[in-house]
């Protein structure tokens, strides 16, 4: 009997996602894990509100000096070497984290994550691009849906430790190995390799004047302003609903929660959503459409003053923000097609940015209150009306 070869999909680019999306998934596991641990972490190891600042803060600084380097590393054709040592170092660093008593080991170990997760997960990202340049869109959907189910499984997976008696310190360990496992899985992956675009052997001359370069175009500019705009309503958005609630509404810290339960939830069904969407619909299209809903429901959830249809509201923007990452960061990489650790190095220049835009949303909300600087995060959909093009490009159906 003859046996026919399994269809390209399914041997080569759906083994490699389902590894890439393991990496991602990985990844904000630990995130969502991180944020629900911190209260029982200051706890048990005595930690100063000054120390707790300093483990969220200095680590964010001093990755995006490294990363830029890293993405360069892997325009020279050192990906497969970045990917795989920076999983031994991720699986470390959590491993350091299950283990410390105080808080320079903590400290140590945060540093140590950063970058390796900008190599580990950032740069399987950029394979993942380069594997399949024409579902650049859909595969991105699917890494973000594996996102979301890590950032709402992360804190599920605290709670489920503590409630057995376990601790926060078996989840780290628990991840440690998991990531091991993860690795060894990626690892066989011909997808990691990468080679100069033409041929030509680069060096570290012709990767600097590419980032240049990639910087003086005026798409790429495009592809990163909209980025961070999209992220206003996004990441941003999230981390001040709580306090919107809390302070603004004057909602228990309970029902903040169950607003941030219910943003979450809802953009993870979103995600889930969008996948076929992007199958029938261009993605530039859908991301119009759904930033002119969002531009009248913005305004609605902050001018409503009832819980109940504030929360239906936020649950609706939840759902209209999924996809939006996907859509715009697989536009940035089909414009800069075969250099995508140099997406990865102006990623990092755009995250020192977005980390300006919080500390300033903070001194308004600090001097002006928390809605004023809420109604600045409409400049996200309506850059993406104003930015956007009217047709699809770059690798759009």
């Amino acid at each position: 009997m003859t046996h026919r070869p399994l269809p390209r999909p399914l041997n080569f680019a759906a083994v490699f996602l389902a590894a890439a999306l393991t990496v991602e998934l990985l990844d904000e596991l630990v995130d969502g894990a991180t944020g629900a641990a911190w209260p029982l972490v200051r706890q048990d190891l005595s930690l100063s509100y000054v120390e707790l600042g300093l483990l969220l803060g200095l680590p964010g600084i001093l990755v995006n000096l490294v990363e830029p380097f890293l993405g360069l590393l892997a325009d020279l054709g050192y990906r497969r070497a970045l990917i795989l040592g920076g999983g031994v170092l991720f699986a470390a660093s959590l491993a350091l984290f299950a283990v410390a008593g105080g808080f320079w080991p903590l400290l140590a170990a945060l540093v140590l994550f950063y970058p390796a997760s900008g190599a580990f997960v950032s740069l399987t990202q950029a394979a993942l691009m380069d594997a399949e340049p024409a579902r650049r869109e859909q595969n991105m959907a699917s890494w973000a849906l594996a996102g979301s189910v890590g950032n709402v499984v992360g804190p599920l997976l605290i709670g489920l430790a503590v409630t057995l008696g376990l601790g926060w310190r078996a989840v780290f360990a628990l991840l440690a190995v998991s990531t091991v496992v993860a690795l060894i899985g990626v690892r066989k992956s011909p997808s990691l390799s990468q080679e100069a675009p033409t041929g030509e052997k680069l060096d570290w001359r012709d990767a600097a004047r590419g980032v240049v370069a990639a910087l003086r175009r005026g798409e790429v500019r495009a592809s990163l302003a909209l980025l961070e705009c999209a992220n206003l309503t996004g990441d941003v958005f999230r981390s001040f609903v709580a306090l919107y609630f809390v302070d603004a509404v004057g909602a228990t810290p309970a029902a903040a929660g169950l607003a941030v339960a219910v943003l979450t939830g809802v953009g993870l069904v979103g995600d889930v959503l969008v996948l076929p969407l992007l199958e029938r619909v261009p993605g530039v299209r859908y991301l119009r459409a759904s930033a002119w809903v969002t531009a009248i429901v913005f305004p609605a959830f902050l001018l409503i003053p009832h819980l109940g249809a504030k929360l239906a509201l936020l649950g609706l923007l939840g759902m209209l923000n999924s996809g939006w990452y996907a859509v715009l960061q697989a536009r940035l990489y089909a414009s800069l097609p075969e250099r995508s650790g140099t997406v990865m190095a102006l990623g990092s220049v755009a995250g020192m940015v977005s980390g300006a835009v919080l500390l300033g949303l903070g001194a308004i909300a600090q001097h002006f209150g928390v809605e004023a600087a809420l109604w600045l995060l409409l400049a996200g959909p309506l850059a993406l009306l104003v930015g956007l093009p009217r047709r699809a490009s770059l690798g759009s159906r």
